[in-house]
C-alpha cells in the first residue's frame, strides 16, 4: 500500500498529462501531437533507465522504494533461468522500446518518420514495455503499465492517429 501512496502524486500528475493530451487530440489543437510526442518520447526514455545503476544506497531512505528497475532482480531469474540470458533479453527489449518510442514520437508530428507507420511503432513498443515491465516488475513500475495500456486504447479506440482527422 505504501507503494500505491508513495506514487499517487506521479500518478496523477501523469494522468492529468494524459488526459490534457487525449483532450487536446480530439479538439483538434495544433500542440496536441507535441504533448502526445513528448510523453511518447518521455516513456520510452524511462525504460532506459534499466540500463543505469542503482543510486548509491545512501540516497535512500529507510521505507522508501526499491530501485524499480534492477534486470538482476528479476522474478524470471528467481524462478532458475539463466541471469546472463534474462539480462540479455530485458536490454534488447528495453533498446527496442527506447527506439520504438522515439520513432512513434517522431511519427506522432511527421518528422522524419512517416505517420503511417504510428500505428505499428504505438502498438509495439507498448506491448514491448508490457513484456520488459513484467519481466522485471516491481510495484513501482505499475504506472508503466498505465500509461502502455493508455497508448494501447489511445491506437486500438481510433480515438486519435497522426493520418486521422480529429474526432470531435
Amino acid at each position: 500500500m505504501k507503494t500505491v501512496t508513495e506514487l499517487a502524486p506521479l500518478g496523477i500528475a501523469i494522468g492529468l498529462l494524459g488526459l490534457t493530451t487525449w483532450f487536446s487530440l480530439t479538439r483538434g489543437w495544433s500542440v496536441a501531437p507535441w504533448l502526445l510526442a513528448a510523453l511518447l518520447f518521455a516513456h520510452g526514455w524511462v525504460h532506459v533507465m534499466f540500463a543505469f545503476p542503482q543510486p548509491e544506497p545512501a540516497a535512500a531512505t529507510a521505507g522508501s522504494l526499491a530501485w524499480p528497475f534492477d534486470m538482476g532482480g528479476s522474478w524470471l531469474i528467481g524462478a532458475g533461468l539463466d541471469g546472463g540470458l534474462v539480462r540479455s533479453v530485458g536490454t534488447g527489449l528495453m533498446a527496442a522500446v527506447a527506439i520504438g518510442f522515439a520513432l512513434a514520437a517522431l511519427s506522432s508530428v511527421g518528422l522524419v518518420v512517416p505517420a503511417g507507420w504510428w500505428t505499428g511503432l504505438v502498438v509495439a513498443s507498448s506491448v514491448g514495455s508490457l513484456v520488459l515491465l513484467s519481466m522485471f516488475f516491481s510495484p513501482a513500475l505499475l504506472l508503466g503499465y498505465g500509461i502502455d495500456v493508455g497508448l494501447l486504447w489511445l491506437v486500438l479506440g481510433s480515438v486519435w492517429s497522426p493520418t486521422a482527422t480529429p474526432v470531435g
